[in-house]
Parts: C-alpha cells; sequence; structure tokens
C-alpha cells in the first residue's frame, strides 16, 4: 500500500499527533538535565519540576502585593483586550467588505484606501497610537484594529465580489433592493468565510496584543512575560508561552465548531480546517 493511501484510524491520529510534543518534552527534559549537570546556576532550560512549582504559585496562589492570582488576573485582562479589539475588527470588516465587494463607487472609493492601510506595518504606529489614545486600554485595543481590520476588510471583499452573477440577477428580477440582496444573498454567504478570517487573524491580533502589553500595561498576559524577562524567569516564561498558545488554540476550535454548527452547508464538501 502506497503511504498517500494509508489513513490512519482515531486511536492512531491521537498517537501521531502526541508524538511530537512528546519529543519535545523529552528533549527539553534531557536538554535541562544536561545543561543543569554543567552548570547547576543555568536559568535557560529549567527543570520541569521548577516549572510545575512557578505553575502552582501563578495559577493557585495570591500575589502577596496585589492579592490577586496573577496568571488568571493577567489571562482576564488580555482576553478583555483581545476580544474587545478582534471583535470591533471582524465587524469593520463585515461592514466595509460588503461595501467594497458588492457596491461599484464604494469599491472605487474605499479598495485602494484599504489596500494601502492594509501594507502599513501596525507596529510602527504604535509610538502613534499611544500619544493620540494614551498608554489606556483604548491604545492596544486600537493597534489590534489597526493591525487585522484591513486584511480581513480585503478578505470579505474578495469573497463577496466571486458571489455567482447570476443569483444577483435573480435577486433583482425578484424586485430585490440593494439592502435586501446585502441582506438575504450577501450577508448568509459571507459569515462563514468571516468566522475563518477572525480565525486566520488570531495570531496576528496576539502578537500585536503582546508587543503593546509589553510596551505599556500595568497586567496581562504579555506584560508578565517582559516583567519576569529582566530576571531570566524561563520558568515564568515558558508557562506563560505555552498557556498562551493553549488559549489561542481553545479559541480557534471554539470558532471552528460554531462555524460548523451554524454554517453546516458551508462545511458539507469537507473544506476547511
Amino acid at each position: 500500500m502506497r503511504w498517500v493511501n494509508a489513513r490512519p484510524g482515531r486511536r492512531g491520529r491521537l498517537v501521531l499527533g502526541a508524538l511530537p510534543f512528546v519529543a519535545v518534552a523529552v528533549a527539553y527534559a534531557v536538554t535541562s538535565a544536561v545543561r543543569r549537570a554543567e552548570n547547576p546556576s543555568d536559568k535557560l532550560f529549567p527543570p520541569l519540576a521548577e516549572i510545575g512549582a512557578q505553575i502552582v504559585a501563578y495559577a493557585f496562589e495570591e500575589d502577596r502585593r496585589s492579592g490577586a492570582v496573577l496568571l488568571w488576573a493577567d489571562t482576564a485582562a488580555s482576553l478583555a483586550r483581545l476580544a474587545a479589539g478582534v471583535g470591533t475588527a471582524a465587524a469593520v470588516a463585515l461592514v466595509l467588505g460588503i461595501a467594497i465587494g458588492f457596491v461599484p463607487r464604494l469599491r472605487a472609493g474605499l479598495a485602494p484606501f484599504v489596500a494601502a492601510l492594509s501594507l502599513v506595518p501596525p507596529l510602527a504606529v504604535l509610538p502613534i497610537l499611544f500619544i493620540a489614545f494614551g498608554l489606556g486600554e483604548l491604545s492596544k485595543v486600537v493597534l489590534i484594529v489597526i493591525g487585522i481590520a484591513p486584511v480581513m476588510t480585503r478578505d470579505i471583499a474578495q469573497r463577496v465580489s466571486e458571489i455567482p452573477e447570476e443569483q444577483i440577477v435573480k435577486a433583482q428580477t425578484l424586485g430585490a433592493s440593494t439592502w435586501q440582496m446585502i441582506l438575504r444573498v450577501v450577508l448568509p454567504q459571507i459569515m462563514p468565510r468571516l468566522i475563518t478570517t477572525v480565525r486566520l487573524c488570531l495570531g496576528p491580533a496576539w502578537l500585536f496584543l503582546i508587543a503593546a502589553e509589553a510596551i505599556a500595561a500595568t497586567g496581562g498576559l504579555g506584560y508578565r512575560i517582559f516583567l519576569v524577562r529582566r530576571y531570566l524567569a524561563m520558568d515564568v516564561i515558558l508557562p506563560y508561552v505555552a498557556w498562551i498558545t493553549l488559549l489561542a488554540y481553545g479559541i480557534d476550535l471554539a470558532l471552528r465548531q460554531l462555524s460548523r454548527r451554524a454554517f453546516g452547508w458551508a462545511h458539507a464538501r469537507g473544506g476547511g480546517l
């Protein structure tokens, strides 16, 4: 049997999916043991026992200064900023994407501007945002919006423009107005794509969030990572990075399940990830 035709079962997929994680954990444990044997004060690869102790301290014990459990307080702060930024960006992308993709005059007026805006490096304008909006929550949310909304808008506009012309002609033949066509023809077909676009932009959104928190924040996952880095506290940084990854994966999985349940027809042919 050719390898291309060999399909693993459910148990096989679980085993194969777990192997890379096990390999990385084993490689880390071996590297940590070797480095500690050569240098007992090495901080770059702390043993798993030290990492576990820090996880317990940050996730289950109250901080002496603030009285809060730091991991959960940081998580709540970061998720609130992420939700505000991604939610706002999704709303902007939906409105502008439909306008650009469906209305020719709006396409002519807005498409070049959105295309140019999508090419601006968001981190380059971060100092401008801090000057314009201050160091509070607004500047962090605006950075996420600027970072992902233009790209999401272009993706939605492209998808709108790919709607078969026959559907538009039939709707007009039945007397539908522009708003009726948007609500009954365009919007139902765009919503699955919007969810997919949000999923694809979660990575950049986390990047902009962490960057903003690292520069100006008093709480958050990015703030904590850059706070402890001055002490080379890899036993804190590594769990925080792993936790961010787990959160991102959980959000992506939730959005995928939402799309499958709400718009099953869009996944009928097995498309999407």
